[in-house]
């Protein structure tokens, strides 16, 4: 018998409550996908959050470039109540960051960087991006796409291009448990599966940018027919979001050097690692079971034996 699972973590509860150790992460998250104004704001807030914290609204504006409407967009898009409370949560964010480990981004890797400086400023990036992934995924959310996934009869996970490596790497997870996931990268393939679908199964939409459309296009087909839906994404306001039970990864920052599909996978992978974990946990001795037939015969192959 299918269980099926309340639709129970819409758009809105994809964000935890707002705190000063989840600001800064929130906004790298958002600000990627908002319009100008607010993200102009955003960007001179992440510049520099210590000399914005005096200011008021009228000189954000001005050190922004931008407009007090703008400011107030930002604050709205992160979900604070205004900029009173934004520039409160901002106070302490940057109380915390100067009395304790300051963790500043580092600059952009050059052609000129040697191999230490290009491995110390990964590091510190990919470190950025996982604590602000933890710091800025709903643990709502997180569990209620577990719950879809333990109930579904068979999931199709679609990625495109670099997502389509995170969606091949969740189902291989999957299928290591024993779950019937297929991981499809191909947008035709994908069109095709999705409205053949049904409502006994679950279609797990990985998008960074949240826009393509070979994925955008089979979320919305099986919404038509009311098959339950998950998306991964780093654009918290994108179209993927329209599914049923939406996580969101916080990407590291592009650079000259890097570019979105490497900054993005990193927090995709570590949602997919929470989102795994938590499957694992809820099948129990099925999922342990699964692990350890396949383990047992899997070394047997790495020594080189006939397992037979």
């Amino acid at each position: 018998m299918v269980i099926r699972v309340e639709k129970n973590s819409t758009p809105e509860e994809a964000a935890p409550p707002i705190t000063p150790e989840t600001l800064l992460s929130l906004l790298r998250s958002h600000v990627p996908s908002l319009s100008s104004g607010p993200a102009q704001v955003g960007a001179a807030v992440l510049e520099d959050p210590q000399t914005v914290v005096p200011m008021t609204i009228q000189q954000l504006a001005a050190h922004s470039g931008t407009s007090e409407a703008s400011v107030i967009r930002l604050t709205k898009a992160i979900g604070c109540s205004g900029y009173r409370e934004f520039r409160t949560l901002l106070t302490a964010a940057v109380a915390r960051t100067t009395t304790g480990s300051p963790s500043t981004l580092p600059a952009d890797i050059t052609p000129a960087d040697g191999p230490d400086a290009v491995l110390d400023k990964l590091l510190a990036e990919e470190q950025q991006a996982l604590s602000d992934t933890a710091a800025a995924l709903s643990t709502t959310a997180l569990a209620a796409a577990a719950d879809a996934i333990t109930a579904a009869r068979r999931i199709i996970i679609i990625g495109i291009g670099a997502s389509g490596l995170v969606a091949e790497d969740l189902c291989a997870k999957l299928e290591r448990i024993g779950l019937a996931a297929r991981a499809v990268t191909e947008g035709h393939h994908a069109m095709t599966l999705g409205v053949l679908m049904t409502p006994d199964d679950l279609l797990v939409a990985v998008s960074a940018s949240g826009e393509t459309t070979d994925v955008v296009e089979p979320l919305a087909a099986v919404q038509r027919n009311d098959v339950p839906s998950i998306a991964i994404t780093v654009r918290p306001r994108s179209s993927v979001t329209t599914a049923d039970h939406v996580l969101v990864g916080v990407a590291a920052r592009e650079g000259a050097m890097r570019s979105a599909a490497m900054s993005s996978r990193t927090g995709q992978l570590f949602v997919v690692d929470a989102l795994f974990t938590l499957v694992f946990q809820r099948l129990g001795d099925e999922a342990s079971t699964a692990i350890t037939t396949s383990h047992r015969e899997l070394v047997q192959r790495r020594h080189g034996k006939d397992p037979r």
